[in-house]
């Protein structure tokens, strides 16, 4: 017969386990687990949690008004790879941080840009991913994406990575473009 060790248990002194069965307790509604799409978790930060991939999906599929979310999550992997090649340095990391896990590594897996695309040429390499688009609904899909981005990262990432981009990237996530044209 061979020894079985089982892991101990400690109870404090002072826990009864009652043999009775519960009062009955008024009935409440508990909050969905997650926040509606709608109201999209706070900016995220190396401190604070992540968001979660299905919220940001859910987020893009509402604000692009899209049947279905495998057009959002579609839709949202490339336009998060666009931009991955074109956001650098501590705002690209600052980005991966903000960002749920999986769009994290779709932003963070790409190669820099050898040049930077203007807003147009940005929406126009969109298209080029995103079977039979045109150039009008690149752009329906590139702000659809970064306008819900925009509510992730919050206002101090999102003015420094403006700063990076060239001039009409603003509109795209949602903003005045409030500066002289380029």
């Amino acid at each position: 017969m061979t020894a079985t060790t089982v892991p101990s248990v400690t109870v404090p002194l002072t826990t009864t386990i009652s043999t009775t069965a519960p009062k009955a307790t008024p009935k409440t509604t508990l909050p969905s687990p997650r926040p509606a799409p709608a109201s999209l978790p706070a900016p995220g930060s190396a401190s604070g949690p992540r968001p979660e991939w299905d919220d940001l999906v859910e987020g893009v599929r509402e604000a692009g008004q899209y049947t279905t979310r495998a057009e959002a999550e579609r839709v949202t992997r490339i336009v998060l790879s666009a931009l991955g090649g074109h956001v650098v340095g501590d705002e690209r990391v600052d980005l991966a941080r903000a960002l749920p896990e999986e769009a994290a590594r779709a932003v963070a897996s790409q190669i820099p840009a050898t040049r930077p695309l203007t807003a147009q040429e940005f929406v126009d390499a969109v298209a080029d991913r995103i079977e039979s688009a045109t150039p009008a609904t690149a752009r329906w899909d590139v702000s659809s994406v970064l306008g819900v981005l925009s509510k992730l990262v919050g206002d101090d990432l999102l003015d420094r990575i403006l700063s990076q981009l060239p001039q009409g990237y603003a509109l795209l996530f949602g903003r005045a473009e409030l500066g002289p044209p380029a």
